[in-house]
């Protein structure tokens, strides 16, 4: 799997390509605006076909492009069904841009699979910043794209709407169980690993650090 990663918009969301090199098969994972020409460029100079366009959930600073990129490359869009109203009737709050809406045809379910090539994601549902927050887990190639869920030192916000303290401290002790080495690529900052986050996410997985 080769992957690719830009820090785009003004909230410096993380955008990934990932691609299937023997097939020239990729995803792109939170196309948030200004993503599209810089995917386009990517796809191009590499021959590669984008198959799907991945949504980890439905915050603005993670969709804004989803619109552009699928009509650009025909690609399918795919979000968890508690998150797909966020795409189709976009309510930014703060965004300093128009959100145009997206349609997703995919469905991210609890156990399912991304597939593009002979690449395998697992999809799990880790709500708690939204209600249909995903990571997306590739035991394979050693990789967690956790989108707003966890982050290098803390977790992600749970004060908007569809976000729960709960939900979240329950995602974090979920993650809590993946290996050490597994390299994690949140939505935003810096890449870590589970090993390196396991002692506090221990603590919250105990009740020893409260969510909220």
């Amino acid at each position: 799997m080769e992957l690719l990663s830009r820090v785009i918009g003004p909230l410096a969301t993380n955008v990934h390509v990932l691609a299937d090199v023997r097939s020239n098969e990729a995803i792109a994972i939170d196309t948030a605006a200004p993503s599209m020409r810089w995917i386009a460029d990517e796809l191009a100079a590499r021959d590669w076909t984008l198959k799907l366009i991945v949504s980890t959930h439905g915050h603005w600073d993670h969709i804004g492009d989803n619109a552009a990129v699928a009509a650009h490359t025909r690609a399918q869009i795919a979000v968890h069904p508690r998150d797909a109203d966020m795409l189709t009737d976009p309510q930014p709050l703060w965004a300093p841009f128009d959100i145009p809406p997206s349609f997703p045809a995919v469905e991210l379910a609890e156990g399912g699979e991304v597939r593009f090539g002979e690449i395998r994601l697992q999809v799990l549902h880790t709500p708690g910043h939204t209600e249909g927050s995903v990571c997306l887990y590739s035991p394979d190639a050693g990789y967690l794209f956790s989108g707003d869920t966890l982050f290098a030192g803390g977790w992600g916000r749970v004060d908007l709407a569809g976000g729960s303290p709960d939900q979240m401290a329950e995602s974090i002790a979920r993650l809590a169980t993946l290996d050490d080495p597994l390299r994690v690529l949140p939505g935003h900052g810096a890449t870590t690993t589970i090993g390196r986050e396991r002692p506090w996410m221990e603590l919250v997985r105990d009740g020893r650090v409260s969510v909220g």
